[in-house]
């Protein structure tokens, strides 16, 4: 299990721009603050995408109902498909007095004898990690009884941020799974994917691109990932970060041990789709899979394109303001400049500082990056003549006050907006959205509140 010492090191990653040696550590955990998602939010969103191995939250039922399904990570697995199932310890207030131990080592035998899952993930929650439960032990004696991993994530929520959550969960892994198993499906070219979580398939947009290629994905962690894979990780040639810097950690120390380098690429737009794979191709070094690469990319530009073309028509010079978190404050709004539309401001509440420099570098010193967007987004909108807001739900009644268009473009979206493909679909629904006249009649009086005295409209 992670102890309490390593939480330290993780808030001041060396691989960070913003490390140690600078004035402020990332995630610094405020008491009391879980606003954008706390650790163990994060953690459980790292690993939930195993969809064989069990996911279980030894804490109250609350915890387990404000993290299930949270998103949806989509995946191809045959077998019991455990992210549809939710377990919990479900402590009480007698557990909290007497400890939840047994309990849970209940729910892990009963876990194992009805589902037998790949591993099962065990979850701190503030309650239990505040009655001090010896979880570690508990499953350390299940692990010996049952002979498959059996990890106890160390992150509670009052850790810190999202952000740490998963890059304890990436700590855990790398401890726990990595490198105890050997892989049975080595090929010429191996990567291991880190940080897709696969939110809507946006994986399955690119990875059979590489497949074309000859490049095998060893293990993912954690889009449509799978716990035997993850445990032969180490035999990878290159490890690929897909946009998110949060499991950074993982990567370097998998760097330090097992001697696997690492690039941070983002398959959000034309441009950054091909600046992926051929980013990929040129880490793993052979001239003759650059070349084919070149030649992959030049086609899948040109057919994209052509599909793109009835939808640029619309969507040129159209204003658009990106309220959301993260690596997506400056990959999509890359994949919007590759649609020819003006992105005028990007929030930064949820980036780390390489995301900040990312959002500068994609859109100019002189954008406006938004660290209070609730405060900020209705004046710009009203300023700069933004014709569409990109955001999460909660931005929606700000687009519908304003009469401006509205897409969703969190993890809560329907569909895949990443790769090539994926770029088409954005701009079609883009598209589809600034057309619909929805935005601007839904705020107007309806008629029968014009009406005179004598039923008349005025």
């Amino acid at each position: 299990m992670l102890k309490h010492s390593k939480i330290d090191e993780l808030l001041n990653e060396k691989a960070c721009s913003h490390s140690s040696t600078k004035s402020s550590s990332c995630n610094k955990p405020t008491p009391g603050n879980t606003t954008g998602g706390c650790a163990f939010e994060g953690a459980q969103i790292a690993l939930f995408p195993y969809a064989d191995a069990a996911h279980l939250v030894h804490g109250p039922i609350t915890c387990l109902g404000a993290s299930w399904e949270s998103r949806a990570t989509l995946t191809s697995y045959s077998g019991t498909d455990f992210t549809q199932m939710g377990f919990t310890t479900d402590i009480s207030e007698n557990d909290v007095i007497f400890g939840g131990d047994k309990k849970l080592a209940e729910s892990i035998d009963y876990i194992y004898k009805h589902y037998s899952p790949e591993a099962i993930f065990v979850y701190f929650t503030c309650v239990t990690a505040l009655i001090g439960d010896d979880v570690e032990s508990v499953c350390k004696e299940s692990k010996k009884k049952y002979d498959i991993p059996i990890v106890p994530i160390f992150a509670p929520g009052f850790t810190g941020s999202k952000n740490l959550g998963s890059r304890i969960a990436g700590e855990n892994v790398l401890e726990s799974l990595i490198g105890t198993k050997e892989p049975a499906n080595l090929g010429k070219y191996n990567i291991n994917l880190i940080g897709d979580f696969n939110v809507t398939g946006d994986m399955w947009q690119y990875t059979h691109l590489l497949e074309e290629l000859g490049i095998n994905v060893l293990s993912t962690l954690s889009g449509d990932g799978r716990v035997a894979k993850i445990r032969g990780a180490h035999r990878a040639d290159l490890n690929v970060i897909v946009c998110a810097k949060a499991l950074i950690s993982l990567v370097r120390k998998m760097e330090e041990k097992y001697e696997i380098p690492y690039i941070s690429v983002s398959f959000y737009g034309l441009r950054d789709t091909t600046n992926a794979i051929l980013s990929i191709a040129n880490a793993l070094g052979d001239l003759d899979l650059i070349k084919r690469a070149k030649e992959l990319c030049d086609r899948e530009e040109r057919k994209t394109k052509k599909a793109l073309e009835p939808y640029i028509k619309n969507l040129s010079g159209k204003k658009a303001l990106l309220n959301t978190g993260g690596n997506k404050s400056w990959s999509i709004a890359s994949a919007l400049q590759d649609l020819e539309m003006e992105v005028v401001a990007t929030s930064i509440r949820k980036c780390t500082e390489d995301d900040i420099q990312k959002c500068k570098e994609t859109l100019g010193e002189n954008a406006i990056l938004m660290k209070s967007p609730a405060n900020e987004q209705a004046k710009i909108l009203s300023d700069f003549g933004v014709d569409i807001l990109l955001a999460g739900g909660r931005s929606l009644y700000t687009a519908i006050k304003k009469k401006i268009s509205f897409i969703d473009v969190n993890q809560e979206k329907k569909i895949s907006y990443g790769g090539y493909d994926g770029l088409v679909n954005f701009a079609k629904d883009l598209n589809a959205i600034i057309k619909n006249p929805v935005f601007k009649n839904v705020s107007k009086v309806a008629p029968w509140e014009n009406l005179n005295s004598k039923g008349s409209l005025l």
